[in-house]
């Protein structure tokens, strides 16, 4: 796997001059520290909507690198909280996938991330209460009756709702959960995926030259590729090898990573118009960590060549660890809830969130695993 040099004690990771500085106790610290602060910090469960959920998408992966039982009981209380389900109605007739924050959006994807972590909880928790996994069942079992295959419209979807699809797909063996999936994807990607520069625009208002940057650019938006970017290393890890469609997927993750590569900053962030710097200049954390965990997941899985990408990664974990990352543990420079680049909007040290957390907790969990 990984080339490992022992310096004093230090496990170091070293490819051609490039150099990861922390070994793996260091990296458990750093993640550690982050969700410490972020739990200590936070003691009231939120709901199950996708900020929230999206951060404990974060908490389960450091949950399953670091063995800390106080992330999983921190999960668990919030699962319970929110009583194992999204959007509670129970009347499907009403069920709605346009944007909605009320409990008749059960379909929209924003409502549905949540079941990624419910069904991780019920993995690592012995499999034994099938309630906990049954709301998740119910809708995406509904969702797969119906004839529409529009309910991936918004970038952000993706991530939220293709890890539900294969996690159920590794639960049930059933073959649906795949099939939609690609149905959904194809059409996501037909409405907002640019073939030219490799990457997705936010959703369909965002598309070129409809829609521009401030500079007349492609205005592709980093986290919301980011979203779509740690959704692809996420599902290809939950499929199985011959998978129909599981080289479809590694095939635009490669474009992607490449894409992405070209355009990060000499400082390791990416800015929040992708290719056009000047359109909101300056670092951005949840997309830079997004990306992170994408390469990195690329790499310890032999998918994204080392050679290439660690370079990439070296610069880019940089910035999360030593300008990102303050001295308290708050993880800085998120941009705020939102869809887009917005020309001076201030993101700055004290800009956090719990999805940007959760991104940070993503990367840093794999970089655990990258440095073993």
């Amino acid at each position: 796997m990984t080339a490992l040099a022992v310096v004093s004690c230090k496990s170091t990771a070293v490819k051609q001059g490039v150099t990861i500085k922390q070994s793996k106790k260091e990296v458990i610290a750093i993640i550690d520290k982050v969700n410490s602060h972020w739990q200590d910090s936070h003691p009231e469960l939120g709901n199950a909507f996708w900020n929230v959920a999206a951060y404990h998408t974060g908490n389960m992966e450091a949950y399953k690198v670091t063995k800390n039982k106080k992330y999983l009981d921190y999960s668990m209380a919030w699962a319970e909280k929110n009583q194992w389900m999204g959007a509670k109605s129970t009347n499907k007739s009403e069920w709605k996938y346009n944007y909605g924050e009320t409990d008749k959006h059960v379909l929209f994807g924003d409502w549905q991330i949540c079941f990624q972590t419910y069904i991780d909880l019920y993995n690592y928790t012995g499999k034994k209460d099938a309630h906990k996994i049954a709301r998740a069942r119910e809708v995406m079992e509904y969702q797969m009756s119906t004839a529409a295959n529009d309910y991936w419209w918004w970038v952000d979807g993706l991530y939220m709702v293709m890890p539900v699809m294969t996690k159920l797909y590794k639960l049930t063996g059933n073959e649906l959960y795949l099939e939609k999936l690609h149905e959904y994807l194809t059409y996501a990607n037909s409405i907002m995926y640019d073939d030219e520069a490799k990457l997705y625009f936010r959703d369909a208002k965002y598309v070129y030259p409809k829609h521009k940057s401030a500079n007349g650019k492609k205005d592709f938006w980093a986290r919301g590729d980011g979203w779509i970017f740690a959704g692809y290393a996420k599902i290809i890890q939950d499929l199985p090898k011959n998978a129909k469609h599981r080289q479809e997927y590694i095939n635009r993750f490669k474009d992607m990573a490449k894409s992405l590569a070209a355009a990060q900053q000499k400082e390791g962030y990416w800015t929040r118009s992708i290719l056009d710097t000047e359109h909101a200049p300056g670092p951005e954390t949840s997309g830079t960590a997004f990306f992170t965990y994408g390469y990195l997941w690329g790499i310890n899985n032999g998918i994204l060549d080392k050679a290439t990408y660690l370079p990439v990664v070296e610069k880019s974990w940089n910035y999360l660890t030593h300008f990102a990352l303050q001295a308290d543990g708050t993880v800085g420079y998120v941009q705020p809830i939102g869809e887009k680049a917005i020309p001076g909007q201030v993101v700055d040290k004290n800009s956090t969130a719990d999805f940007g957390v959760g991104a940070f907790l993503l990367a840093a969990s794999e970089m655990s695993r990258f440095v073993k």
